[in-house]
This record gives C-alpha cells, structure tokens and sequence, in this order.
C-alpha cells in the first residue's frame, strides 16, 4: 500500500473522526473498567450492565483533558517539558503509581524526562502513558511524526523505554489512521516509530504471526502472557499487544474489535478504551454502531483532576471536546500552514530515532538566547565524595559567534575540578562540555541543588539554573500489589455497606 503523499479528508471528515476517537475511548473504558486488574480471560459481548447514558470516569481521558488545557493556555507550539511537569504538578490528584512518582519528582525539581527516570522501578514500562496519545494524533491528524514528538513529551513524565515506545507507537498509528484505514498498515507505521530491539515490538510481532498463522485470539494473548511474565501486571508490552489482538482479530467490526480487546484481561479499561479510540478514528463518529454509542451519551466523567487548578477548565461533554481539539487545530493552521499537510512518508525513522536516543537523566533550561541542557552521565544520585560526571550542551543559539559562559556555584565543601567553563557558539549549532562535581563526605539532605551561572558575551548580567541531585538511596516510593482478584474492592464494599447500616440503625 503506497502511504506516500496521503491527503487528509474534509474538514467536516476530520471532526466526526476525532469525534469518534472521544466516543469510542469512552465506550472502551466504559466496557473495560468492571474488569480492570483481572488477569483471566473475559468473555463479554456488550457492556456488563448498561451505562445510561453515564460513562465510567478513566484517567485515560483525564490526563488528556489536562494536556488540551495545557496546550490551549501555552499553545501548542510552544509547549516544553517544564510546561508538562508544572501541569502535572499543579492539576492532577491522581495518587497510584507512576502517577504520584513523577508528581513527588517534579516537587524535588526533578522534571522530565528525570521524572519518568528516577526512582520508578517496576513503573517506568507500565500503562500510564501509551493511554493517552489521542490528544496528540487528534492535533497532529496525518502527521505521524508530529505525534510522536509530543508523545515522547508526554511519555518521558512517568516513563522510560517500553513505556514511552508504547505512546509512540499508538499516537503514530492513530494519526495515520485519519488517512488510512487498513489496520495492518496502521501497525505496519506504528511499528516504524520503535525500536528493532525492545519488549514491545517483540510482543507486537509475536501477535502478527500468530494471527497469521491461523491461531485462536486466546491462544495468541496466552504466547503474550507467557513472553512478558517476568514484567507482571499492567506492563506496557502485554497490554499494548493486546491491543493489537482485539485490532486483526476485530477486521474492522467496532463491537468485535472493542470486545476481544477487552476479553483479554489485565489492563482491560485502557485496552478497551485505545482499541475504541482507533476504530472511532477510522469509522468515524457516524459509523459507530448506535447500540454501543446511546448507552454511553456525550457527557464526560472527571476523577483525577484538580478543577480549581486548570487554567481554562476541562470539557463537559465529548462534542465539547471535539470543537475545542478542532479550535486548536485551526490556531495551529494559522499559525503554520504545513500543519495541514501530512507527513510525506508515514514509515519514515528519522525523527524516531531521535527520540529513541534522548537521554532519560537530562534537563532543559530554555534562556531565550539559547537551550542549556544538562544531562546526568552517572544519573542524579550522589554519594558521599564520588564524582559526579555532567555534561552541558548548548543547543538552539541566536548567538551569530561567541562565548557561553558558565560558572558552578558550589555549595560549602564542594568541589570541581572546572569550576568555569566557557562553550563556543554559533547560530543554532550544538556543543558541549563534559564536567565534573564531587560532594562532601557529609550528604545530610535528600535533595541537593546547586547553582549553575550562565551568561555571555552579549549578557553579561549571569542567568542562574538551578541542577538538583538526590543522596543516593534515600528515595523509598510504597509498593501496591495489584488487587487481581477484585478482593480489596469487595472488602471495601462490604465494610461501606457496614458502615451505612451502621449510621441507618443509629438514625432509626
């Protein structure tokens, strides 16, 4: 299939796509969520009892209802990754998991990518993130490349690896899908936005061969299961392939894809929801059939955001949502025509492959004048008199020939062996320096912060960043087994449903 010089539909197309897209994540996560966390295989054909007309709440949407205010209030197309850990900071209660990580990172100055990096084990490959690339394909419709650039932005704030290829991978195929609706080829691109050698693409390929080979959907989500055993519950690879089987095995049906999806078990609402996301872009809002689409209605269900935080307001309904993702489309255009004109090649690596090396233990300082980015070469955690080795780069320059200065402000009993520096410039080209720091023997604080001076020969007044470190091993985040089984929440009930007679009987 030629994927070369694509042309977006009409206007008037493109809206009940990215209307579809919102109505059929609902209708996923809607189905999903009664079953989330359950490691069996599901066997559901239709909601479990119907919704009437109120959709289940799903972080899913959250976050993205956040990132369209984000990038309504900044503009998009001057959104950096502070702007994402300030977001993050400021308007999302969610407190599970990577979620609350990055926000504890983010509070210690650790924004991303470090947010995602630092201290996440076991989390940094999980779902968090690949369930919400709508936002990003819906603004960058036939532009494969544009999405994943801020998926990767988005990705880096509570991931690393597997976690951010995930978003890459399902932001580029639905981006695509606004002009293609072959859902091999849609694969087909997804995978050209990953690496040859992760997790994912392995359970990715594992599905395509065998749905190829004939093999039941259950045997193939079984070969999943077995491949990423070591990874447990609620890992990007196993989830995303699932995906992947409720898409082939689907063949385009919306209630077959959205169903075997789920029935697959694990993460099953936003599985659910990212399989009904895709098919909605691809059927468009019209063509999802109306025994899935009434049940679920237009209104929109909030549970992990701060609405006294967010700096315009989340959307009520999904039309809502639709007209304002279409408004930030067109200030877009406006802003830069090409927006409308998709990518010339959906199975292009270039831009991917930047992405895929962008170190995880950097930071970026935007002066204006220039980017200072500093990047941990022996990650942010220091011990007790052990050299720290940092490199500083200097990227995106207006400075036509010249001098950046640098200067550590060392804290007492610090050392450095460069403790000025100089970096040579000229207009938006890259340089850098390698440094190094040394820490005392006495490290009493968690968290350290040392000031880096930065001027030039055209500032002479210095800039001050600040580079934050963590004392090696003094960050301990609480572990939660996974309630597979539904215990916790029966429990749970139950003692709501005690405490309820309890306060009856009192009253009474």
């Amino acid at each position: 299939m030629n994927v070369r010089n694509c042309q977006l539909p009409t206007k008037e197309i493109i809206r009940d796509k990215i209307l579809g897209c919102w109505i059929g994540k609902n209708i996923g996560g809607t189905l999903g969520g009664p079953f989330e966390g359950k490691t069996c295989i599901n066997n559901l054909t239709w909601y479990e009892r119907d919704p009437g007309g109120s959709p289940l709440p799903n972080d899913d949407l959250d976050l993205q209802l956040m990132w369209l205010d984000m990038a309504e209030f900044y503009g998009v197309e001057h959104l950096t990754l502070r702007h994402f850990g300030e977001m993050w900071l400021n308007c999302l209660i969610g407190p599970w998991g990577e979620y609350s990580n990055c926000r504890y990172n983010c509070l210690c100055g650790f924004f991303p990518p470090l947010s995602g990096a630092c201290d996440n084990d076991g989390l940094n490959r999980s779902n968090g993130a690949w369930i919400r690339a709508e936002i990003w394909a819906c603004l960058c419709a036939g532009k494969p490349d544009e999405a994943i650039r801020f998926a990767w932005m988005d990705a880096c704030c509570d991931h690393i690896t597997d976690g951010i290829y995930a978003e890459m991978f399902i932001s580029a195929m639905e981006a695509a899908a606004f002009c293609i609706s072959d859902i091999r080829e849609l694969i087909r691109i997804g995978l050209s936005k990953i690496p040859d050698q992760c997790r994912l693409r392995d359970s990715i390929e594992l599905v395509i061969a065998g749905y190829d080979a004939g093999k039941p959907w259950q045997m193939v989500r079984e070969e999943v299961m077995e491949l990423n055993a070591d990874m447990g519950w609620f890992q990007a690879p196993g989830n995303v392939a699932f995906v992947v089987i409720g898409l082939l095995y689907g063949e385009g049906d919306f209630a077959k894809t959205v169903c075997t999806t789920v029935n697959c078990g694990d993460d099953a609402d936003c599985t659910g929801a990212t399989a009904g996301a895709l098919l909605g872009i691809i059927l468009g809002a019209t063509a999802i059939p109306a025994d899935w689409k009434e049940p679920i209605g237009d209104a929109i269900a909030v549970h992990s955001l701060d609405k006294f935080s967010m700096p315009i307001g989340w959307p009520q309904t999904v039309t809502e949502l639709t007209d304002r993702v279409i408004r930030l489309r067109e200030i877009g255009e406006l802003h830069d025509l090409r927006s409308v004109i998709p990518d010339e090649d959906f199975h292009s690596r270039g831009i991917a492959e930047k992405l895929w090396h962008r170190s995880s233990y950097e930071l970026e300082f935007d002066l204006l004048f220039a980017k200072i980015g500093v990047e941990y070469l022996d990650k942010p955690y220091l011990s007790p008199g052990v050299s720290s080795r940092i490199r500083i780069m200097v990227s995106d320059s207006d400075i036509r020939t010249g001098v950046i200065k640098f200067r550590w402000q060392l804290p007492e009993n610090w050392q450095s062996a460069c403790r000025s520096f100089f970096i040579g410039t000229r207009n938006f080209c890259n340089s850098e320096i390698v440094t190094e720091l040394t820490p005392p023997q006495d490290l009493p604080d968690a968290m350290m912060y040392v000031g880096l001076e930065v001027s030039s020969d055209l500032h002479d007044y210095p800039t001050i960043v600040t580079v934050p470190f963590r004392r090696n091993g003094s960050a301990s985040f609480p572990r939660f087994a996974p309630d597979r089984d539904g215990n916790a929440i029966r429990r749970h009930d139950a003692h709501l449903g005690w405490i309820n007679k309890f306060r009856n009987d009192i009253q009474h």
